[in-house]
């Protein structure tokens, strides 16, 4: 084994994990998933089936990765950020067959809190600001935070 995985972290088959990725205490990554090398997967991170993560992200504790997301090359994650995977989440609707993909761009950085709608695409090197809601994608180099997440300036 090329990686490190936790006793209590839960790797199913299927997988491809490059080498020196470090999955962490209670973690599960889901069949068919792809991760890079030098990914680091904090605390209680759940990865959903099929999801693609590049070479050198850090995914921070207590964060979902659903279906349909893909992270580029060495993009952060803070801790407890949601990704959702519909736009219109119901309990009595099955909508598996409704979910949106959602790309974060190589070296983003997304903040603590903050939640991503699916069907968007954060721009390359763009920063979102911790707590923030994003409804929309981003540019590529440019700071948005706020419920929704606005533009702010270039970086």
């Amino acid at each position: 084994m090329k990686y490190f995985k936790h006793e209590t972290a839960v790797v199913d088959e299927p997988v491809s994990i490059g080498e020196g990725t470090k999955i962490w205490h209670f973690s599960h990554v889901s069949e068919n998933a792809k991760i890079g090398k030098n990914v680091i997967i904090g605390q209680n991170v759940f990865i959903g089936k099929g999801v693609v993560i590049g070479d050198g992200c850090k995914i921070q504790n207590n964060v979902s990765v659903y279906e349909g997301v893909t992270l580029e090359e060495e993009v952060f994650v803070g801790p407890s950020v949601v990704f959702t995977n519909v736009n219109m989440p119901r309990a009595k609707i099955e909508q598996k067959n409704n979910f949106l993909n959602t790309l974060v761009k190589r070296g983003a950085t997304i903040g603590a809190n903050s939640t991503i709608v699916c069907g968007n695409t954060l721009g390359e090197n763009c920063l979102i600001g911790a707590g923030s809601l994003v409804t929309k994608s981003t540019n590529p180099n440019s700071l948005y935070y706020g419920i929704p997440a606005i533009w702010k300036k270039n970086i």
